[in-house]
């Protein structure tokens, strides 16, 4: 079993078809389920604790936008933790704001250096796509095991 962290990290889609081959998806909405359901959550509106942001320090600069820091204190462990990545160019609206998107180029950058197999894929925009898109992720996952 593989550890594959999906990018962009919400993607369900991505996520689900990971867990169906047998490998374990790494993504964002597991992180935030282990903050808001810590006992170490003082203030459960803010969803954090004092350490968090320091955890971004590790990833980005003091200098970057504070929402990269935050999003690569959740994003970074996931990189390190992960032994594969799917990486989805493109996926319009997925990206969010701008801060979200220096999030994206770094988060790309670091999966890339770390020298795991990565499969790049385009979002699909019709059915026909979207069946290549799932062959081209089912046998990148098959030649993991």
């Amino acid at each position: 079993m593989a550890k594959v962290i999906v990018y962009p990290p919400t993607s369900m889609i991505l996520s689900d078809l990971v867990e169906r081959t047998g490998h374990k998806a790494l993504v964002v909405p597991e992180q935030v389920r282990k903050l808001v359901t810590s006992t170490e959550i003082e203030s459960p509106p803010l969803n954090m604790t004092p350490e968090e942001p320091k955890k971004g320090l590790r990833y980005a600069a003091v200098d970057v936008p504070s929402g990269v820091r935050g999003r690569m204190a959740l994003i970074g462990p996931l990189i390190e933790e992960a032994d594969a990545a799917i990486i989805m160019e493109d996926p319009g609206w997925l990206t969010g704001c701008a801060g979200c998107n220096r999030t994206n180029e770094l988060v790309r950058l670091l999966i890339r250096t770390k020298g795991i197999p990565v499969l790049d894929l385009k979002y699909p925009e019709n059915d026909s796509q979207a069946r290549e898109f799932v062959r081209k992720i089912k046998a990148f996952l098959e030649g993991l095991k």
